[in-house]
């Protein structure tokens, strides 16, 4: 009685499976193909680089342009780190507030 008891638990329990393990074991090698999604943003196209709070958000081919979209970033938000980086430079430039 108590081996059935036993027995009857082992193969009512939520942890107790028949079968495979993984469901990708008896996927074919040559079948499996590369198209994982990735999380890497694309590649910058233009030579200068906004980063608000050392992120970069987008990028300019001019430096008047990354300027502009930099001074209204800074002006709607006064607390964030704003820079424009010039990627073949090397440099960044920090974007501050002149006190009117």
């Amino acid at each position: 009685m108590k081996q059935e008891k036993l027995k009857m638990a082992r193969q009512t329990s939520p942890t107790w499976r028949k079968g495979k393990r993984n469901s990708n074991d008896s996927l074919d090698p040559e079948q499996v193909t590369d198209d994982v999604p990735t999380r890497r943003a694309p590649a910058e196209q233009g030579r200068y680089r906004l980063q608000v709070d050392r992120q970069t958000k987008g990028s300019y081919p001019t430096h008047e342009a990354a300027m502009e979209a930099a001074l209204a970033i800074k002006q709607a938000y006064p607390i964030l780190h704003v820079t424009v980086f010039d990627a073949q430079e090397g440099q960044s430039e920090l974007i501050a507030l002149t006190p009117a």
